[in-house]
């Protein structure tokens, strides 16, 4: 309960800046995400279908899944990146009595945050766009979880990245690839069997499948929530590595 109550604690002050800021927070989180829907779903995917589907209906859990991931993976590496090397408050965080899983969930729930509000919003504007979106609670645990596992690669991404251009570097390599490649605005049965094999090893087709799933009423992927636990638990244990070392 500790754990807990202390990451709490450490994700508070960001939080208020989120609740203070949340005008400027709702428009760099959403701009992107309706710039595809639009030029994607109402341009040139109009009059398509997808593995039983209209366009808008695919690509809508896809743009919500790409939100979990751009939303709270940016939110927490700049925040951590920023913290570390300019202001060094983040090292002010190992004088506390607070373990390194509690200052890794704490900098990833600012991020869990950030990447709800807009998911949220995302997902009511997809109900009411297409009536195969379901609200299901099944979805709601899933965008939760993938939140959680983005903002987890964040915190890495934050402690690995020395300066923006490292944390360039790092969006240039991971995220933008992830963005274009992981079947959120296309269908990945189109690709030939090498090209899903890699794209199946990225996160973010597992947590893209699951959404959509959830929001479809289509099959489960049961493995592709296997992975994707994996990978945020992976993550959590790179991250919560990494502060270890720093403390020590």
């Amino acid at each position: 309960m500790s754990v807990i109550a202390d990451s709490f604690r450490i994700a508070w002050i960001d939080m208020c800046f989120i609740r203070r800021n949340i005008p400027t927070v709702l428009v760099t989180s959403l701009v992107a995400p309706l710039l595809y829907l639009v030029a994607f779903g109402y341009g040139l995917g109009d009059g398509m279908t997808l593995e039983g589907f209209d366009y808008r209906s695919f690509m809508i859990p896809g743009i919500i899944a790409l939100t979990t991931l751009t939303a709270c993976f940016s939110t927490v590496a700049t925040k951590v990146m920023l913290q570390r090397t300019y202001y060094q408050s983040f090292d002010e965080l190992f004088l506390c009595s607070m373990s390194p899983s509690a200052i890794v969930l704490g900098k990833a729930y600012s991020g869990m945050a950030r990447g709800l509000i807009s998911c949220t919003i995302l997902y009511i504007m997809g109900m009411a766009l297409s009536g195969d979106v379901m609200p299901t609670v099944q979805a709601a645990i899933l965008i939760i979880m993938s939140c959680l596992t983005y903002g987890l690669l964040g915190v890495v991404a934050g402690l690995l990245s020395n300066s923006h251009l490292t944390l360039n570097l790092f969006n240039s390599l991971a995220v933008l690839p992830m963005t274009f490649l992981c079947g959120t605005i296309f269908s990945l049965d189109s690709l030939p069997g090498v090209a899903q094999t890699a794209i199946g090893l990225l996160p973010l087709t597992h947590t893209t499948e699951c959404i959509r799933s959830a929001m479809l009423g289509t099959e489960f992927p049961w493995v592709s929530l296997t992975v994707t636990a994996m990978y945020m638990v992976a993550f959590f244990a790179i991250a919560t590595y990494l502060i270890s070392s720093r403390r020590g």
